[in-house]
């Protein structure tokens, strides 16, 4: 075949001894061919174990599974597409040379979950603790990189020792670099961190640095210094699980979003979690087929607000009644449970929900219930998620406590959020609509869409026994009575607001997930822009 091939080039004369010396090369470069071939099925099969059988067996034992076990559950099955399976770590001090491993601590990559792409690291514990080196780290900003060039969520799944020590300012650097790309990723595309074991140190960083940081119970611990560094500098006596297990952190810190069983259980709330966001800042809202009716009305809705407007209701069951097919996922479910923030369908539409919730602290706002509504609004503007919020808030939470802590700056933050946000914004008032609460929950003023009341809506500056007891402080007992009889008359029915413009309609309460989903359908084509500049100063 070769002689042939000469042959049919001009003036070409092959003699024996190049023919030889072709076949010779040929052969040679056939056997290095399988040689290659031979050294990839092998490394392969080498990365496939991480750190060996015996690790994995431990890691199975303490109830998690590997890395590889968790991409494959995360993923849609054969649609893993893994990058730089053969990298390994550079460093030589400590006789590190003498062990190295396919891939090195984290396995990243992409794949698609529900058919849509996202991107994927999941650091592996059996490699040396799943550390971070160099290495490891370039890995990781390689698939944010390329997750933001192409416009997909970026996942982590994070179950590491920390910083590889023996890389020393090389691993700290690698911190640094992915924490610069979790900056520049934020609002291009979304981010979520799943903690499934330890995370320690400047590892906790690039989580809270995310959109959503969720972890496992039991097995997972986030926390900048451990029990036995804490009892040397401070004498305090804690464990793990305290100072940064999941209860810890979902409902007294508010670090983490949410918690979860176990591994599979916390992987496939992430696929449901997928379901609901847009693929980057790019696309809209993502749309599914709905079979529950956009005009059904809701009946339960006519009763479920109390007769007494001091008795307590839970706003998430306005909210499943509202939504496609009562699905909700709520975020951050045991902290500042005094507001209510998720992600619901309606009419196949994502939309983002927020709510007061009357069943906790009266639905009061306070510094915790502030920061996560802002945090939550913020998410949901930065990737095109409309925002429906239901209003019943009787006002500020007084207290020392309040004040001390900074209430004014942290509900500033809500302020801010809903007034920057132009995504169309839906507002319901079930009840109290009271004080400067009524201004910073989506109200018309800070450019509400549509702003709607139900008829046992009350929008004034205080309740009546507060307005009559500073109106007329110096009136007697009997005639305060009255005065609040009138007060009530007054201000405690939406009338007030809505012959002012400042609510569209008064609606009865079982047409709201009606209307609610026809002025998606309207607002679809809206566009608002704010005044251009670098960025805001939101008051952190």
């Amino acid at each position: 075949l070769i002689m042939r091939f000469f042959a049919y080039l001009p003036n070409s004369r092959v003699l024996p001894y190049q023919v030889l010396q072709i076949r010779t090369q040929a052969t040679s470069s056939i056997a290095n061919t399988l040689k290659v071939q031979k050294k990839i099925v092998e490394t392969r099969e080498k990365a496939l174990l991480g750190g060996g059988q015996s690790r994995i067996d431990a890691q199975h034992k303490k109830g998690k599974i590997t890395a590889r076990e968790r991409i494959n559950l995360l993923l849609d099955p054969g649609t893993f597409q893994e990058y730089d399976i053969f990298m390994e770590h550079t460093c030589t001090d400590f006789d590190m040379a003498k062990e190295k491993y396919s891939g090195d601590s984290v396995v990243t990559g992409h794949g698609k979950i529900y058919g849509r792409t996202a991107f994927v690291f999941s650091q592996d514990f059996t490699v040396f603790g799943g550390s971070l080196s160099s290495v490891h780290a370039k890995k990781i900003v390689k698939i944010m990189e390329q997750a933001m060039l192409v416009g997909a969520p970026v996942i982590g799944l994070n179950d590491s020792g920390g910083a590889r020590i023996q890389e020393g300012v090389e691993s700290l650097a690698g911190y640094a670099d992915i924490f610069q790309a979790n900056v520049m990723a934020s609002g291009v595309v979304p981010q979520i961190s799943l903690i499934m074991g330890p995370c320690a140190g400047g590892a906790v960083y690039s989580p809270a640095l995310t959109d959503f940081t969720f972890m496992v119970r039991d097995t997972s611990y986030l926390f900048i210094t451990g029990p036995d560094v804490v009892k040397a500098v401070t004498n305090e006596e804690v464990t793990q699980e305290q100072l940064g297990g999941a209860k810890t952190h979902t409902e007294v810190s508010g670090v983490a979003h949410g918690a979860f069983e176990n591994d599979i259980e916390a992987l496939l709330n992430i696929r449901a979690l997928f379901n609901y966001i847009p693929l980057s800042n790019r696309d809209p809202s993502p749309i599914l087929p709905c079979d529950d009716p956009s005009d059904r009305d809701v009946l339960n809705l006519d009763t479920i607000v109390p007769l007494e407007t001091t008795a307590a209701y839970n706003m998430t069951d306005v909210i499943h009644s509202v939504v496609d097919n009562g699905e909700f996922f709520e975020i951050m479910q045991d902290y500042a449970k005094n507001i209510v923030v998720g992600f619901g369908r309606m009419n196949g539409r994502t939309v983002g929900l927020v709510g007061n919730n009357p069943k906790f602290a009266a639905g009061c706002l306070d510094i915790n219930s502030s920061v996560k509504g802002a945090r939550f609004v913020r998410f949901c503007d930065a990737f095109n998620i409309p925002i429906i919020t239901f209003v019943d808030v009787p006002g500020f939470l007084p207290g020392t406590a309040q004040e001390y802590g900074g209430i004014i700056r942290h509900g500033a933050k809500l302020l801010y959020a809903f007034a920057e946000a132009t995504v169309p914004k839906i507002t319901v008032i079930t009840r109290k609509a009271y004080g400067g609460a009524y201004d910073v929950m989506s109200s018309k003023h800070l450019r509400g869409d549509i702003n709607y009341a139900w008829p046992t809506a009350e929008v004034a500056v205080m309740g009546a026994k507060g307005a009559v007891s500073i109106l007329f402080r110096k009136s007697k007992p009997e005639e305060q009575a009255k005065h609040e009889e009138d007060y009530i008359d007054l201000f405690s029915n939406p009338f007030p607001a809505a012959v002012r413009g400042f609510i569209d309609d008064i609606i009865e309460p079982r047409t709201t997930r009606r209307r609610i989903c026809q002025d998606l359908e309207l607002l679809e084509s809206k566009k608002l822009k704010n005044p251009k500049k670098k960025h805001g100063n939101i008051p952190l």
